[in-house]
């Protein structure tokens, strides 16, 4: 099987290389092999062990760390029986806000159109994308090199989004092996084809049976927070009256939208973390 490093810029053509047993593939690495214990992993992360919230700390710290400080989950710490009491996640902070519906202040703000408040955030030329004829390693590998969560699946030639391909997804390489070992040319396309297969084979639920879930930017914040939360997913792809993808609104950027960092909340604690613009305004 072809490594990954070095590929570069995969094209159509290149598909057949991500072919084989990814699982196979993974535990003859040498990185596997000399990772013994996660301690061998655990300070490759961005704060090391983790970043942790306690009981006593706001609600305020802890938006603000799910949306500008970029954390996707944060652990709720007990200092004195040194233990984790629970951990909340972003898709939590949305199902709460789902929850407020009736609330005089959700609804108020809820009805507001998602031009209104500024979302999406990113013009259609910004949008990360993968093509339905390129292979699924390519989607993967945009991920990990710009740090995020999912990517669409266009199609050739256009700009209608087909499906969504995730982070999470990847459980395929390791779960569901016949996947690869079927298909000599695993594309974004036959990939998308070959989990909702494999899921409906198997009877399990996922949100890729769902298919692509999608919004124009006359959605109100609330109808947006109540089918991210209703679907289990956390992104929502906005189009226009054509289909074709306009932008990406994630988890992040809703909550992003409630909360402002007052001057020097943090001190100087994440200085050198983020090179944040002056007059910075999440």
């Amino acid at each position: 099987m072809t490594s990954a490093v070095g590929l570069g810029t995969l094209g159509p053509e290149d598909a057949s290389i991500t072919s084989g047993d990814f699982f196979e593939a993974l535990t003859s690495s040498k990185f596997y092999k000399n990772t013994k214990v996660v301690r061998d992993i655990s300070g490759t992360f961005r704060w090391a062990p983790f970043l942790a919230l306690q009981k006593s700390n706001s609600f305020l710290t802890m938006l603000l760390l799910l949306s500008k400080y970029k954390m996707k989950s944060v652990p709720v710490v007990d200092l004195g029986d040194g233990k984790i009491n629970n951990i909340i996640t972003q898709s939590a902070v949305i199902h709460m806000l789902a929850e407020c519906t009736g609330f005089h202040w959700f609804e108020s703000w809820g009805t507001k159109k998602l031009l209104e408040i500024g979302l999406p955030t990113m013009s259609p030329k910004e949008i990360i994308k993968v093509h339905e004829d390129q292979p699924v390693l390519q989607a993967f590998k945009l991920m990990r090199k710009n740090r995020i969560g999912g990517v669409p699946v266009v199609e050739s030639g256009g700009k209608k989004a087909i499906g969504n391909i995730s982070l999470r997804d990847v459980q395929f390489l390791l779960t569901a092996p016949e996947i690869y070992r079927d298909y000599r040319s695993i594309t974004a396309k036959n990939f998308l084809i070959a989990v909702k297969n494999y899921l409906e084979k198997h009877d399990k639920r996922s949100p890729m049976l769902s298919g692509t879930v999608t919004c124009k930017r006359d959605k109100t914040i609330k109808e947006l927070i109540q089918t991210l939360d209703s679907e289990k997913i956390h992104r929502m792809y906005v189009v226009d009256d054509d289909g074709n993808l306009e932008g990406v609104i994630t988890l992040r950027d809703i909550i992003s939208r409630l909360v402002h960092e007052p001057h020097g909340y943090f001190g100087d604690f994440f200085d050198g973390v983020l090179p944040l613009p002056e007059n910075c305004r999440v």
